[in-house]
């Protein structure tokens, strides 16, 4: 009976969009640990999918919570933030798969934080100075990219589908 209620509840996009917020905070909780834990510094790219990870849970969240228009639209843009982020994250993969010869993702992450007005507010775990194309961890033998791109596919899929039963 336990199982006809969690298969109906699943059904519902409110609770999928939730699910999704959820899932989202303890990934990003999941890249901070192994920060802070396993002293593995996070590259610019890897500060982008935090991002993609963060506004995928805050628009999923607010879509939880609001009914109609609203709802869809901010899963909408949860589902923009999951795919953005996803793109990011294939691109950190192809760079760890075939580095180039000298190692740049672009501006720094310290110099544009510093240099856009909503940088200056963000708190210490979204700074990264690693190299991008340096695999530092692997858990079934896929690096963290990989496994970012992985969940940023998962979790569109789930807004795709709790979209298409609204």
């Amino acid at each position: 009976m336990a199982d006809l209620n969690a298969s109906a509840l699943l059904r519902r996009p409110r609770v999928l969009y939730g699910l999704v917020a959820s899932a989202a905070v303890a990934l990003v909780a999941a890249a901070v640990s192994l920060q802070y834990l396993e002293h593995i510094e996070p590259c610019p790219l890897c500060i982008l999918q935090r991002y993609a990870f963060t506004f995928v849970a805050v628009f999923a969240a607010l879509a939880a919570g609001l009914r109609g228009r609203a709802s869809s639209a901010l899963a909408l843009l949860a589902l923009a933030s999951a795919l953005a982020g996803a793109g990011v994250a294939a691109w950190h993969v192809h760079l760890q798969m075939y580095p180039p010869p000298e190692t740049s993702c672009g501006a720094s992450l310290q110099y544009l934080l510093n240099n856009l007005p909503m940088g200056r507010a963000l708190p210490r775990i979204f700074l990264g100075y690693g190299d991008c194309t340096e695999v530092n961890w692997t858990f079934l033998r896929l690096s963290l990219p990989a496994w970012a791109l992985f969940w940023l596919i998962v979790l569109a899929a789930a807004l795709v589908i709790a979209l298409r039963r609204r």
